[in-house]
C-alpha cells in the first residue's frame, strides 16, 4: 500500500508541475515580425515630413495609424502576448512620447521643428526595435546564419 500512495503523490505532483512547464509567451509569428519592421520603416519615414504641414499629410498618417491599429489588434489576439501588446499600446498612446504622442503633437501644432523630430524619431525607432526583438527572441524564430 505505501508504494501506491507514493505511486499517487508523484503522479499529482507531476500533474502540478507539467502546466508551470507550458510556454509563457507565444511562439514567434513571422506575421508579427514583418508588421513591427514595415510599420517601423514607414512610421519614421512619416516622421520626417512632420517639417512639412499636417494637414499635406493627414490622410498618409491615418492610412499609418489605421495599419499601427491592425498590428495591436493582432498581438492582442495572440494568446500569451500581454508583453508585446503592452508594448504595442506605449508605442501607440497618444498622451505618451512615442509615435502615438508624436502624432498627436504634430496634429496639434501643425509642423515640427527638426530637431525635435530627429530625437523623437530615436525613441520611435527604439521603440519599435524593442517590438521586433521580442518577437524575434521567442520560440520558433528563424537563428541567424
Amino acid at each position: 500500500m505505501p508504494r501506491s500512495r507514493a505511486t499517487i503523490a508523484f503522479l499529482g505532483a507531476c500533474l502540478l508541475i507539467v502546466p508551470a512547464c507550458a510556454p509563457v509567451v507565444s511562439p514567434y509569428s513571422h506575421t508579427a515580425y514583418v508588421q513591427a519592421t514595415s510599420l517601423k520603416a514607414r512610421s519614421l519615414r512619416l516622421m520626417d515630413r512632420a517639417t512639412g504641414s499636417w494637414d499635406d499629410s493627414a490622410s498618409d498618417v491615418e492610412r499609418l495609424q489605421t495599419d499601427l491599429s491592425a498590428a495591436l489588434e493582432y498581438a492582442k489576439g495572440r494568446p500569451r502576448n500581454a508583453f508585446s501588446t503592452g508594448q504595442w499600446q506605449r508605442l501607440l498612446d497618444p498622451t505618451g512620447h512615442l509615435l502615438g504622442g508624436f502624432l498627436a503633437r504634430w496634429a496639434t501644432e501643425g509642423t515640427l521643428g527638426p530637431t525635435f523630430i530627429v530625437e523623437a524619431k530615436q525613441l520611435v525607432g527604439e521603440a519599435f526595435d524593442t517590438i521586433s526583438g521580442l518577437e524575434s527572441g521567442k520560440v520558433g524564430a528563424p537563428r541567424g546564419p
